[in-house]
C-alpha cells in the first residue's frame, strides 16, 4: 500500500538516494559482483592449475634436450597436462560467462568485455587440442 493511503501514521518523505560520484563526475560503479552459481573446480583450480605447470615443465624441457614428439615423456605429459588445462578453462569459460550476464545490468561494457573473454578462451581451447592432436598424432 502506499504511504499516502495509510491513515494515522507518520507520512514518509521519500527522497532519491543519491548516486556517489567518482573524481571525473561520473557515478562509481561497484568492482565486483556476487557469484551466485559456483562452478564445480573454483575450489580446486589453483591445485589444477599446478598439475598443468609441472606437466608442461616436464614436456617442453623433453623436447627442448633433442626427445622426439613421439616419446612418452613428450605424450604422457601433454596428456595429463593437456586435459587437465581443457578443463580448468572449461570452467574458467563457464565462470566469465555468467559474470557477463550478471554485469549487464550494472555496467553493460564490463559485460559486453567479459564476452570478448569468452571468446579468447574458447579460441584458447580450440588451439589447446589442436597441440593436443598433433603430438598424439607424431
Amino acid at each position: 500500500m502506499s504511504d499516502d493511503v495509510i491513515g494515522g501514521g507518520p507520512t514518509l518523505d521519500r527522497q532519491e538516494r543519491p548516486v556517489r560520484l567518482g573524481a571525473d563526475g561520473k557515478p562509481l560503479v561497484p568492482q565486483r559482483v556476487p557469484e551466485t552459481r559456483p562452478t564445480p573446480l573454483q575450489d580446486v583450480f589453483i591445485y589444477l592449475s599446478i598439475v598443468v605447470l609441472f606437466s608442461g615443465v616436464i614436456a617442453i624441457m623433453a623436447l627442448e634436450l633433442g626427445t622426439p614428439m613421439s616419446s612418452l615423456w613428450v605424450k604422457i605429459p601433454v596428456a595429463l597436462g593437456g586435459t587437465v588445462l581443457l578443463l580448468v578453462t572449461a570452467d574458467a569459460t563457464v565462470r566469465i560467462w555468467r559474470s557477463a550476464f550478471a554485469w549487464f545490468p550494472v555496467d553493460r561494457g564490463r559485460g559486453l568485455f567479459r564476452f570478448l573473454w569468452v571468446a579468447v578462451l574458447v579460441g584458447s581451447l580450440v588451439v589447446i587440442g589442436a597441440l593436443m592432436l598433433i603430438v598424439f598424432a607424431a
